[in-house]
């Protein structure tokens, strides 16, 4: 059997829509003529971005469990059983060959449908630490895709294929691009830089953290590159005009990330599953902030995975405010350390993830 048309379902960061987007153009890549649909959340990001990278999505009306507000979940049963409805639908309409699911909310009403009406199924986890729909589902599916060793204790061994993150296809070589990233930034080519993102809502800790070092990375001799989000950027702006020593380009998104990770000696950023990855495939040495109410604490486990290999140093976001700027300067002033921590985030990165999914499913249905 060739594969003709494919489902891909989850979302609700951009830590599961990016991802999701790679291995459809992967598979675009080998097979134009494969026809896709995207399955998201109504309201999340993936309705936005998806259509803006050229793919068809459809929402389902289905929430996330509101673990803090218990009260907020009454509706979560009915807007499950509605989803159900719509995606066996979506089933019915599409006759998808394949579905992949990347998790979040969408993906577990999906992928079940899949499963009762026989239709074979992936999931990508970007975590190390599993998610509730992609644990729920694994006994059902026929592979799955993790992006790091030991998950052996979320899910069964031998349904395991180790690819890491698919990313960006611009964030696999930056090599030759400090000129133009100097550039755009108006930043010194020569002098140390520090990245600092938080994700596309920005990161509070980080943010102020970064504020209360201004004096401190000012007397450094040092530059910085600060995507602050939205709600921070004027805050930011406005801090950064105080400290004419310290040159700093400021900005609520930075679109052009990869000539962001071709400035830098040194990231510091929250440890999304999509961040560590793309600091891993820049070989960037990192100081990692994991924000402590991700679901599982999945953004410490991804931290953790790194520090132990040796390859990013780790700040707890309550002690953000006071230690990440020392930690991040002593860290930049350390050259062996900096190039011991690049060594071995670079050696973690897998550039050809997508491919490799990509590959493994087309494989695996032909020989169906």
């Amino acid at each position: 059997m060739s594969i003709k048309r494919v489902i891909i379902s989850g979302g609700g960061t951009g830590g599961h829509i990016y991802p999701a987007i790679a291995i459809a153009s992967a598979l675009k890549e080998i097979d134009p003529e494969i026809e896709f649909l995207f399955v998201g959340a109504e309201g999340k990001m993936e309705m936005e971005k998806v259509p803006k990278a050229g793919f068809k999505i459809i929402g389902l009306p289905i929430v996330g469990i509101n673990r803090a507000h218990l009260l907020k979940n009454l509706l979560f049963p009915v807007k499950l059983v509605k989803s159900l409805f719509k995606a066996f639908q979506i089933l019915a309409d599409f006759k998808p060959d394949v579905a992949i699911g990347v998790g979040g909310y969408a993906s577990g009403p999906m992928l079940l449908a899949a499963w009762t009406k026989g239709v074979p199924f992936y999931i990508q986890e970007q975590n190390s630490y599993a998610g509730i729909t992609n644990k729920a589902l694994s006994s059902k599916a026929k592979q799955i895709f993790v992006a790091y060793p030991g998950m052996e204790k979320f899910f069964s061994p031998s349904k395991l294929i180790l690819s890491g993150n698919p990313v960006r296809k611009d964030l696999i070589d930056i090599s030759g691009k400090k000129a133009a990233a100097a550039k755009l930034f108006g930043l010194s080519p020569d002098k140390p830089t520090i990245l600092i993102i938080g994700g596309s809502q920005g990161a509070r800790s980080i943010n102020q953290a970064i504020l209360h070092g201004l004096e401190a990375l000012a007397n450094a001799n040092v530059q910085i590159v600060w995507q602050t989000g939205v709600s921070f950027e004027s805050e930011a702006k406005a801090a950064c005009e105080k400290f004419p020593a310290l040159p700093s380009y400021v900005s609520a998104f930075i679109y052009e990330m990869d000539l962001a990770y071709a400035m830098a000696d040194l990231v510091v950023s929250r440890a999304g599953a999509l961040s560590v990855s793309e600091i891993c495939l820049a070989g960037k040495p990192s100081v990692l902030v994991p924000f402590p109410n991700a679901a599982e604490d999945h953004q410490t486990e991804n931290a953790k995975s790194l520090v132990q290999e040796n390859a990013a140093i780790l700040v707890l976001d309550a002690q953000a405010k006071e230690n990440l700027v020392p930690t991040a300067l002593k860290t930049l002033a350390d050259k062996n350390l900096l190039a011991t921590l690049a060594e071995n985030s670079f050696g973690m990165g897998k550039p050809k993830a997508a491919q490799e999914i990509a590959e493994t499913i087309l494989k695996n249905s032909t020989c169906a």
